[in-house]
């Protein structure tokens, strides 16, 4: 069974590319026809496909660039807000390779395989139950990007509603969206030496909500939703 409905939401997450601009009443039909999503997400993401119609494609990728790729609040890289820089970040991608691999999926770009676009790229050609299963332990990181894209008015955001629609929403949505509306400004290029001078990032916490992937029940476990509460609470 293939979840083409995924693989659109990936397209609308990469780097725009003419191809996609060509694309966009496939990508609205299959949207349409797969009828994979709840009705809310679903009319979000169609409207989201209709704001490319007759956009300039240097327009479209140059807001994307100063949105995705100015900081570190909006990374497409799901490790980058558990891990940080910190050597659990390099195991897990190991981990999460290997799964890949176990299912036959190659990887046919140079991106790092926790990119969001290629996590829907393949889940988008697994079984449904397995598709929803891997998407519901990423759901914390995905529903904080979503969270902060809402803050900042972004229509993509609907891209995270709908795998929230598809895959449900994670136990502790209240903090995440507290989070995203009391965390500020991403000072990352301001305090660029500083950052990445941290271990990781406070998101999650720190230590066993940290621990290494190799003794996770999934590769894409983000962290135990408990570990995560407490975490959490000794922020505030």
């Amino acid at each position: 069974m293939s979840l083409q409905t995924l693989k659109v939401l990936s397209l609308l997450l990469s780097y725009p590319e003419a191809e996609m601009l060509e694309a966009l009443d496939e990508m609205a039909a299959v949207v349409e026809q797969e009828n994979l999503l709840p009705a809310d997400p679903k009319k979000s993401v169609l409207a989201l496909i209709d704001s490319y119609c007759g956009a300039d494609l240097l327009d479209v990728q140059e807001d994307y660039v100063a949105l995705f790729d100015r900081g570190r609040f909006l990374s497409l890289h799901i490790f980058e807000h558990v891990h940080g820089e910190s050597r659990d970040r390099g195991q897990a991608m190991v981990n999460l390779l290997q799964m890949y691999e176990a299912h036959g999926f190659e990887m046919s770009t140079h991106e790092l395989p926790d990119y969001i676009p290629l996590f829907l790229e393949f889940l988008s050609q697994q079984q449904q139950a397995e598709a929803i299963r891997l998407l519901h332990d990423a759901m914390p990181v995905l529903s904080l990007l979503g969270a902060r894209l809402s803050e900042r008015g972004s229509e993509f955001s609907a891209v995270f509603d709908a795998l929230s629609g598809f895959a449900g929403e994670p136990e502790a949505l209240a903090e995440i969206r507290r989070q995203a509306a009391t965390e500020g400004e991403d000072e990352t290029l301001v305090n660029m030496d500083e950052i990445w001078e941290e271990e990781a990032v406070s998101f999650m916490g720190a230590g066993d909500a940290c621990k290494n992937q190799a003794d996770a029940v999934s590769p894409i476990t983000i962290t135990p939703r408990d570990e995560y509460l407490k975490a959490q609470n000794r922020s505030l």
